[in-house]
C-alpha cells in the first residue's frame, strides 16, 4: 500500500474505531521516553533544548522506521475521534447544567485555568481547542504520513509531544523549550494552512469567508498555526473566537477571530462535526491520490 492510501486508511480507522485498547498505548510510551530524555538533558539553556528537540525527533523517526506500516502509524498517531468525544463530554455537562463537571473535563483539552470560567467561556475554549487540535491530531499526522510514511508520522508525533511537554511559557522552559516550540511550528505550518483549505471544502457555502477571515485575522494570533485554524473554524461556523485567556501563571489577551457571535454550548457540537468532516474530506483526497498512484 502506498503512503497516501495508508494515511487515508489510518484516518478512517481512527474515525471508525477510535483509540486502540492497548496498555500501555504506544504514544504514551513515546511520551514516557521523551520525559526521561528531558530529565537527562534539561539545562536552562537553548542549546540544551536544541539537543532535546533533535534527539526526541530522532527517537520518533526511528520508532516509525521499526513500525514500518504507514496505516498503523497514522492510526496510532491520530486522535480525531477522541478529540470529538472529549469535547462532547464537556458539552453534555454544560447542557445538564453541571458547570463543575464541565470545568473538571476542560483541562483535557486546554491549559487554561477553568476555575472561574462560565459556560460561554468554556464553550469558546472547547471550540478553539477543537480547531487547533484538528491540525495537531488529524491533519498534520495524516499529511506527514502521506509524505514520509511511518517515520514521518511518528516523528511528527514526537515533535508535537515535546512541544506539549516543554514548549509552553514558564520559568523552567523559557529557554529549554524554545527549540521544541519552533520545531513544532515548522512541522505544522503547511498542515495548518491545509486545514483551512479543508474547512473551506467541507463548508463550501462559507469558503470565501474562510479565505477572507484567515487572511485578515490569523496574523494577529501569537501562534503562526493555531490562528489559521481558529480563524477558519470561526468563519465556517459564523462565530467570533479569541479574547482573554487565564492560565495558571499568566493572563493573555488574544485578538478576535471572525465576525460572528460568541460561542455557546451548542457550537461545540458544530465544531466537532466540522472537525470530523475535515478528517473525512482529507481521507477522501488522500485515497484518490493514492489510488491514482497505483
Amino acid at each position: 500500500m502506498n503512503r497516501p492510501l495508508g494515511a487515508a486508511l489510518g484516518l478512517l480507522l481512527d474515525r471508525a474505531i477510535g483509540e486502540p485498547r492497548l496498555d500501555p498505548h504506544p504514544v504514551a510510551l513515546l511520551g514516557t521516553g521523551l520525559g526521561r530524555l528531558e530529565d537527562r538533558l534539561w539545562r536552562d539553556q537553548r542549546v540544551a533544548g536544541v539537543r532535546f528537540a533533535l534527539a526526541g525527533s530522532a527517537i520518533g523517526i526511528a520508532a516509525g522506521a521499526v513500525l514500518r506500516s504507514t496505516s498503523a502509524a497514522t492510526y496510532l498517531a491520530t486522535s480525531g475521534r477522541m478529540l470529538g468525544e472529549v469535547a462532547t463530554d464537556v458539552h453534555r455537562s454544560l447542557v445538564a447544567g453541571d458547570l463543575d463537571g464541565a470545568r473538571l473535563r476542560l483541562p483535557a483539552l486546554v491549559g487554561r485555568d477553568p476555575s472561574t470560567l462560565g459556560p460561554d467561556e468554556i464553550a469558546r475554549a472547547v471550540v478553539e481547542s477543537v480547531a487547533e487540535n484538528t491540525v495537531d491530531a488529524v491533519v498534520a499526522p495524516a499529511l506527514w504520513a502521506a509524505a514520509a510514511g511511518a517515520p514521518g508520522v511518528v516523528g511528527h508525533r514526537a515533535v508535537n509531544t515535546m512541544d506539549s511537554m516543554v514548549g509552553h511559557r514558564s520559568e523552567r522552559y523559557e529557554r529549554f523549550g524554545w527549540a521544541s516550540a519552533r520545531l513544532d511550528d515548522a512541522t505544522a505550518w503547511i498542515p495548518a494552512r491545509a486545514t483551512a483549505a479543508l474547512v473551506a471544502v467541507a463548508r463550501p457555502a462559507r469558503a470565501l469567508d474562510v479565505a477572507r477571515i484567515v487572511r485578515r485575522d490569523a496574523p494577529a494570533h501569537p501562534s503562526p498555526n493555531a490562528g489559521v485554524a481558529e480563524a477558519a473554524f470561526a468563519a465556517a461556523l459564523e462565530l467570533r473566537l479569541g479574547g482573554t485567556n487565564t492560565y495558571a501563571d499568566r493572563v493573555e489577551h488574544r485578538a478576535e477571530m471572525g465576525d460572528g457571535k460568541p460561542p455557546s454550548s451548542a457550537d461545540i457540537v458544530r465544531a466537532v462535526r466540522l472537525s470530523r468532516d475535515v478528517s473525512l474530506v482529507l481521507a477522501g483526497i488522500l485515497g484518490v491520490v493514492g489510488a491514482a498512484r497505483r
